[in-house]
């Protein structure tokens, strides 16, 4: 059974914390038990949503493999770490992400955000990989590519969650001392790897349970999401494509937080909580394939926006050659929705010029928006009508619950 250790607090360093949060006193830190090799038997409500749920997302896989929507996978890397970005409160626009990413350069949660890309892309490349088993390092090496401004390794001091100000005894949950940490997650590392069974359970229990232990002095959250695309990844539920499960958690927090909550129960209510986690696994493949839907229509659309352009400005011919650069430039707006000149020109093996002439074309007709830095000087072109889509993949998960 799960227990609590009665800890003590003394703020390390009391100035400027307000008179409440100066105080010292005793706080309960919550000790999870370790997870089976073996999944637990569940009620028959909580099987049958998990059973569901990897029946959806196998129709998501097979339904984006077919239609050869190579770009897809990135641009759900993107919507997801935004989404998982904002349920750590910070608010970042598609584009804007997307820009810093094209230029390297951007302020520090757009580099964050672009950090935890590349880890979701790492986790899911690397450590997914069925054959090897996962370990305690794995998943150090995971939230460092995330937090690297951190030093990397498990925590060696107390955190807490949550609460109205900046110490344990006022928080929302506290996690276990730091001296169970590294058994907990040797564990938790184990169960990814051995546990065998439905892929939606094994992935709910291990976010549940990495969130518990909040191993980390930070980025706890976002490195427990990609650990759910890493156990979906190695039990074959997702092959081609990532399923934004925080798009559906950063919609409705309260629902997710409950969850967790109910997980966290002695005993815990498992069933409560793998029921919230299936309802918001289908939720985010319907929103994956939605998103494909709506590119694959886009990109037909910004096809015929230029030839009328063309067509318009007497330029003939007015439907581009097969091969030209700027049909190649619109085929890969959905994986690039953010280009420079160099970056064409590389990209597509062309002149400085001839780029330079396709994406002034493709500004004209104003299926591309110039963007400026602040000495008005160009910096580079966006797509903005399929960066909206990634926004608009999060809103439409905020309008299911309003």
């Amino acid at each position: 059974m799960p227990y609590s250790v009665e800890c003590h607090w003394s703020p390390p360093n009391p100035a400027g914390l307000s008179r409440k949060d100066r105080a010292s006193g005793t706080f309960h830190a919550y000790v999870p038990d370790e997870l089976s090799s073996a999944l637990p038997t569940l009620g028959a409500e909580a099987q049958r949503a998990a059973e569901e749920a990897v029946v959806v997302l196998a129709r998501l896989d097979e339904r984006i493999r077919s239609s050869g929507s190579s770009y897809l996978n990135h641009l759900l890397i993107r919507s997801e770490s935004i989404s998982s970005s904002w349920i750590e409160g910070n608010r970042l626009s598609p584009k804007k992400l997307a820009i810093a990413e094209r230029l390297q350069h951007g302020d520090r949660v757009a580099l964050d955000v672009i950090a935890n890309v590349r880890a979701t892309e790492n986790a899911i490349d690397e450590i997914a990989d069925p054959s090897r088993a996962i370990t305690v390092r794995d998943i150090e090496e995971l939230q460092h590519s995330i937090e690297p401004r951190l030093e990397p390794g498990l925590r060696t001091t107390q955190n807490w969650v949550g609460g109205p100000g900046n110490s344990p005894l006022r928080a929302d949950f506290v996690p276990p001392p730091a001296a169970e940490v590294k058994r907990l997650v040797a564990n938790l590392a184990e169960f990814v790897s051995a546990t065998e069974g439905n892929p939606v359970i094994r992935a709910a229990i291990a976010h549940a349970q990495f969130e518990t232990i909040h191993p980390f002095i930070d980025g706890n959250g976002r490195t427990g999401r990609a650990l759910v695309h890493t156990v979906l990844k190695r039990a074959d539920a997702l092959r081609t494509v990532l399923v934004p499960i925080s798009t559906v958690f950063a919609s409705d927090t309260t629902t997710y937080i409950g969850g967790l909550t109910a997980y966290r129960q002695a005993p815990a209510d498992l069933d409560h909580w793998v029921i919230s986690f299936a309802e918001a696994v289908e939720a985010a493949a319907a929103s994956a394939v939605l998103l494909a839907e709506d590119i694959e229509a886009l990109d037909q659309t910004v096809r015929t926006d230029l030839i009328e352009h063309r067509r318009a400005i007497g330029k003939s011919p007015a439907r581009p050659r097969t091969g030209s650069v700027i049909l190649k430039i619109l085929d890969s707006l959905a994986r690039e929705p953010v280009i420079t000149i160099e970056s064409v020109s590389v990209e597509h093996g062309v002149t400085r010029a001839a780029a330079h002439r396709a994406l002034v074309e493709l500004a004209e007709a104003k299926i591309l928006r110039r963007t400026k830095n602040h000495k008005g000087k160009i910096i580079c072109y966006s797509a903005d009508q399929h960066l909206a889509y990634v926004e608009l993949t999060e809103a439409s998960q905020r309008s299911r619950k309003a």
